[in-house]
């Protein structure tokens, strides 16, 4: 770490250029693909259905956020936390509870969504992100290796150098986050919108306005911004986090300095902004294709099959029986109990034992005892599912 950099950013040219504006074409053609793909996914399945990726998609947003940052648990353990079990292991609950405040934040967060970018693009709008994940913490989980407790949703009154990077001087960063508002939070398409989202997520990170957990709140406010492409339904965490190596070296990349006349007017690289856009895009592209590959409709029931197959190979109370009524509700929606039932073409007694015994698995939920029954994906059947789409949910859990 090198203390005795030579200069000191205090002025905003000296983050310029913060929008691309060269080779354009290209990245206006990934977001176009990428707007294509995102309008078709969840087509033609159940809103409840839907919303039962979306939690999942909530907690996976959660691992990868907190997995980038080297404090992830095991997808277990989150699970268990969303119902209140803590593990006994302090270092585990504490990051049980971490999860949990990065999936609450992000649910609280959401109301800004619908308001469009030039609102989710504000800076206002990435400190109520570091804001609404850290006061959901005690103190002793939000402090420092160091010792210092983060302060939720406080600008930074200090100088820091982060890794080769040495940010703007502490009492200079507001003006640094205004201009990001003037070039960022703006209405215009959403092809422009898409190359904003990327260049804003780079350039925050640059700015570092926070003492520490400046990470995870650019990636909350990201994930705003994206929310009316992804529905709720892919995750950019997820991308981020499987090309961790990648990501940092992109972002550090378009911290550099302008390399010769050919590279834009301004004092950082037009080039290296551009190459993290690009590769940006590609990683969101990736993973909307993913996903549209994992609820194809035509694979599910297969995939329903094999779960089943395997189950009541090991469980006897598992009958396939079962695949029937299971992609019903997968496809339609919820159905009444008695109508599950009949469905199975079983008697009765073993049919409500099927049912039960389902519902003790997670792979249907249910309100309470007499509401409808809906479609629901457990970890312990997503290799099934949505194979590969959560893999470290299939890992032994050895914490």
């Amino acid at each position: 770490m090198n203390h005795n950099l030579s200069f000191h950013y205090s002025k905003i040219h000296q983050f310029e250029p913060l929008l691309p504006q060269t080779k354009l074409e290209i990245l206006h053609a990934q977001a176009e693909e990428l707007i294509q793909r995102s309008a078709r996914l969840g087509n033609g399945i159940h809103f409840t259905t839907i919303a039962s990726i979306q939690e999942l998609v909530r907690s996976m947003n959660s691992y990868y956020s907190n997995r980038i940052e080297g404090q992830s648990t095991h997808p277990a353990n989150i699970e268990r936390a969303l119902v209140k079990d803590f593990s006994d292991q302090p270092n585990t609950a504490k990051l049980q509870r971490i999860a949990i405040a990065y999936i609450d934040a992000e649910k609280e967060l959401e109301k800004f969504a619908s308001f469009g970018l030039d609102t989710a693009l504000q800076s206002t709008v990435l400190v109520d992100a570091h804001q609404a994940l850290y006061s959901r913490l005690k103190p002793q989980d939000r402090t420092t290796s160091d010792g210092r407790i983060i302060e939720p949703g406080q600008i930074r009154n200090e100088d820091v150098i982060v890794g080769n990077h040495e940010p703007p001087i502490w009492n200079s960063v507001p003006h640094f986050l205004e201009r990001m508002d003037k070039v960022y939070a703006k209405l215009g398409n959403f092809h422009q919108g898409l190359i904003s989202i990327a260049c804003e997520h780079q350039r925050a990170m640059w700015v570092h306005p926070f003492l520490d957990g400046n990470g995870r709140a650019v990636r909350l406010q990201t994930h705003l911004a994206l929310h009316s492409l992804t529905k709720g339904l892919w995750s950019m965490n997820r991308g981020l986090a499987r090309n961790r190596d990648s990501y940092y070296a992109y972002l550090s990349a378009a911290d550099s300095p302008r390399q010769g006349d050919l590279d834009g007017r301004g004092n950082l690289s037009e080039k290296a902004l551009w190459e993290w856009c690009n590769w940006f895009l590609n990683i969101a592209n990736d993973q909307v294709s993913f996903m549209e590959k994992m609820l194809d409709l035509t694979k599910m029931k297969s995939h329903i099959e094999a779960l089943i197959f395997f189950l009541s190979s090991h469980d006897k109370l598992i009958r396939k029986e079962a695949i029937m009524p299971l992609h019903h509700i997968f496809l339609v929606g919820p159905l009444n109990r008695g109508e599950f039932l009949q469905m199975t073409g079983l008697g009765e007694r073993t049919a409500r034992t099927l049912l039960s015994r389902l519902i003790e698995i997670g792979l249907v939920k249910s309100k309470n005892h007499k509401s409808p029954v809906q479609f629901a994906f457990p970890l312990s059947a997503l290799q099934f599912l949505l194979p590969n789409l959560y893999p470290e949910a299939a890992t032994s859990n050895d914490e």
